[in-house]
């Protein structure tokens, strides 16, 4: 909807140059946090006014948090992006104990409530990326048509897809994150074994998110002769440990937190290629999410490049997909306001 848009996406509606410009609530619920914010949508796109974030566990419901946010002045729709599957308005989150149902929130509060996938609400944020947005990792064939993939590991990891019309793209989520991790190597297999012990089931999310980032680290400290520094068991315990982690990799201060980038880097980038393949994601691929802009510099490497383009008989299609890092980590919370204003 925004005027000149890079990614075209296609909307229910629009609103027309001088029509009266619709007031929201969007907002991003995740495992770790919920971001808000208050949106006016024109027939330029969408502007966020204000925004907060809330410690998603500190919180009962969603409805504690519009009531702490509003002070008793609601808007006009209420739009969620939720980190979950979303089946007719209804949701239980993967990784906070919250259930959601839109149209007993919509009871609650008299205005209309819609919930749609995080990672859809990422793809219909893309409506609204700037050029200055996008870190491009791989050119490909920047003219190329087909439909498009979107994958982001951040508390978990989401996958959604865009199919091409033809003129537009038409978002749609998946469940990828949670299909069977692959395992390559021997060092893999181990990894494997050691998660499947823990969890049972090990989806590629128990890798390529900022779980992942902790377990894939847990197993290689194990293993490791010398143990974890001091400095870096204290800093873990005061601070997110996949940040601690990546951070180290990228200062070089831990071997073993950069042994745990280097698989993360490989795992995400076999993946990413993967998802490519089932998609038919020949328009392009986005990295989006929250780790992928603060690990950048491990991400424009060789370890990429030659794991996202290790897919066998494929090699010559992935080798043209073009693939871009999202810069901006709020998308999944413009996509909710974009989904909220053309398409409720």
């Amino acid at each position: 909807m925004a005027l000149n848009p890079l990614v075209p996406i296609a909307f229910r509606r629009e609103l027309k140059k001088g029509q009266e410009p619709v007031s929201l609530l969007a907002a991003d619920i995740g495992g770790t946090k919920t971001n808000v914010a208050l949106c006016r949508a024109d027939h330029a796109g969408v502007t966020i006014l204000d925004q907060r974030r809330y410690v998603s566990k500190d919180h009962p419901s969603l409805t504690d948090i519009v009531h702490d946010y509003c002070k008793g002045k609601l808007p006009g729709r209420i739009s969620a992006a939720v980190a979950g599957p979303v089946v007719d308005g209804k949701s239980k989150l993967t990784n906070l104990p919250w259930v959601l149902d839109s149209a007993v929130m919509k009871t609650e509060l008299g205005i209309p409530v819609s919930f749609i996938n995080d990672l859809e609400a990422t793809a219909y944020g893309l409506a609204g990326l700037g050029p200055d947005e996008l870190a491009t990792l791989q050119a490909g064939v920047p003219a190329a048509k087909g439909n498009m993939a979107i994958i982001a590991p951040g508390t978990g990891l989401g996958e959604a897809g865009l199919f091409w019309d033809g003129a537009r793209f038409h978002p749609f989520a998946t469940e990828g994150g949670h299909t069977d991790f692959a395992p390559r190597t021997a060092k893999d297999v181990e990894l494997f074994y050691a998660l499947q012990q823990q969890f049972g089931h090990v989806s590629w999310e128990r890798l390529v998110s900022g779980m992942g980032i902790k377990n894939i680290f847990h197993c290689l400290a194990s293993k490791h002769r010398d143990g974890v520094p001091e400095w870096l068991a204290q800093r873990m315990k005061e601070e997110d440990p996949a940040a601690v982690i990546s951070q180290a990799a990228l200062k070089h201060e831990d071997l073993i937190c950069a042994e745990t980038m280097e698989l993360f880097v490989r795992y995400f980038a076999t993946e990413a290629s993967c998802l490519v393949l089932k998609l038919m994601a020949t328009g392009g691929l986005f990295l989006a999410g929250g780790i992928p802009p603060k690990i950048l510099p491990l991400l424009q490497t060789d370890n990429w490049t030659k794991n996202f383009d290790n897919n066998g008989r494929m090699h010559d299609l992935s080798d043209k997909v073009p693939v871009h890092v999202v810069l901006n980590d709020k998308m999944a919370l413009l996509g909710a306001a974009y989904y909220g204003a053309y398409n409720m």
